[in-house]
């Protein structure tokens, strides 16, 4: 059974207006995708919930310019519509609760999320 979600790109640099995609795929089995994004000096910011493949929660900044999926038997997706600055952050990706209170509280830099980030440079 896998055991750990996977995120690519590793790094990804668009322009202003531009459409920007992230996949993730979730640990074997995990019926909930979160995604977060952090800014330099910031908290993680929750961006939408999706519980078998559909957007179950999201937020006012989600609405404005994201879309995400879960197709079956494939990634999931988090794409940025029309790329701006304020959206260079890092994108994180988790697939169960206890994940997600990993990612929320942990400020060490050398937690094994460091290798999941992905950023968005513009």
């Amino acid at each position: 059974m896998d055991t750990e979600v996977t995120q690519s790109p590793g790094h990804l640099v668009k322009g202003k207006g531009q459409k920007a995609k992230m996949d993730c795929v979730p640990i074997k089995g995990h019926v909930h995708v979160y995604w977060y994004h952090k800014k330099p000096e910031g908290a993680f910011e929750f961006l939408v919930y999706l519980w078998n493949g559909k957007v179950t929660e999201d937020t006012a900044m989600f609405k404005q310019r994201f879309s995400a999926e879960c197709p079956q038997n494939s990634p999931c997706s988090l794409e940025i519509n029309s790329t701006e600055a304020a959206d260079s952050a890092l994108y994180f990706c988790a697939s169960s609760q206890s994940t997600v209170l990993h990612v929320s509280s942990s400020s060490n830099t050398n937690s094994p999320w460091t290798q999941l980030r992905k950023s968005v440079v513009l």
